[in-house]
C-alpha cells in the first residue's frame, strides 16, 4: 500500500511511502526543493521521479496527501492543484492535512515533554503558529501573528529561528536542530497515514491561507470591471 504526500506551504516537497508495514509507515523516497518560489517548474516532474524510481503507477496509490496551509497564497495553490488534479485522474482518495502538524510530529518524534508551539514563516514580520500538547494533539491554531504573541512555550519550526531574540525575550525558548525546520512532505504523509489507520477523520482540501492575498487589482483594472 502506497501514500504520496505532497506540501508546498514552504518550499516545494513530495514523498512516497510504503503504509503496508504494521511495524510504521516507511518512506520509500523524497523529494524537497532548495528553493521557495520553484513550486510550479518542480513539484510535478520530482513526482514522476518519485514513482518512476519505485516502478508504481498512480492508479496504484492507495490515497494522496497534500499539506493545507497555512502557506502563501502562490506556492499552496501549487501543491493544492497538483494534489486535486492527481486524485482526479488516477481515482484514489485525496486527504489534508495542516502543514504545521508535520513539523509537530517531528517534534513528538524527537521527546518532547511539554506543551509545545510550531512556527513558520508567514512573511510581513509575522508567523504561522498552532499550539499542541506533548503528544501531538492540537490545542489552538492556526494562527498568523508577530512573535510576541506566541505563548511562552518551546517553539519548533522556521519561524523560531527567524525570531528567535524576540521569542527568548517574551520568555519562550527556540529548539535546538528544530530552528530552521519547514513542513515537508514525508511527516506529512506519516501523519496522514497514522490518522487513517486511527480511523480519525482527516481534513479536506480547503487551503489555510488565514490573511487575503498580498496582490492587488490594480485601480485602473477595478475601474474597468465595474
Amino acid at each position: 500500500m502506497y501514500l504520496l504526500a505532497i506540501d508546498t506551504s514552504a518550499n516545494a516537497s513530495a514523498a512516497l511511502l510504503d503504509i503496508s508495514d504494521p511495524r510504521g509507515v516507511l518512506v520509500v523516497d523524497s523529494f524537497t526543493s532548495t528553493a521557495n518560489n520553484d513550486h510550479a517548474e518542480v513539484l510535478a516532474p520530482a513526482i514522476e521521479s518519485l514513482l518512476g524510481k519505485s516502478n508504481i503507477s498512480g492508479t496504484e496509490l492507495d490515497g494522496i496527501a497534500v499539506g493545507v496551509g497555512p502557506g502563501p497564497f502562490t506556492g499552496l495553490r501549487v501543491g493544492l492543484a497538483t494534489a486535486r488534479t492527481l486524485a482526479f485522474v488516477w481515482g484514489v482518495p485525496l486527504h489534508g492535512v495542516m502543514s504545521l502538524d508535520a513539523i509537530a510530529l517531528d517534534a513528538v518524534a524527537a521527546g518532547v515533554n511539554t506543551e509545545f508551539v510550531v512556527a513558520i514563516d508567514a512573511r510581513r514580520k509575522e508567523v504561522y503558529w498552532a499550539r499542541y500538547t506533548a503528544s501531538g494533539r492540537l490545542l489552538a491554531g492556526p494562527n498568523v501573528t508577530v512573535a510576541e504573541e506566541l505563548p511562552a512555550l518551546p517553539v519548533y519550526g522556521a519561524g523560531a529561528g527567524l525570531y528567535a531574540e524576540r521569542l527568548i525575550a517574551l520568555g519562550a525558548s527556540v529548539v535546538e536542530g528544530f530552528e530552521q525546520l519547514h513542513p515537508n512532505a514525508a511527516s506529512i504523509g506519516t501523519r496522514a497515514a497514522e490518522q487513517l489507520a486511527a480511523g480519525d477523520q482527516l481534513l479536506s482540501t480547503e487551503p489555510m491561507y488565514l490573511r487575503e492575498s498580498d496582490a492587488k487589482v490594480p485601480a485602473v483594472m477595478k475601474g474597468k470591471m465595474l
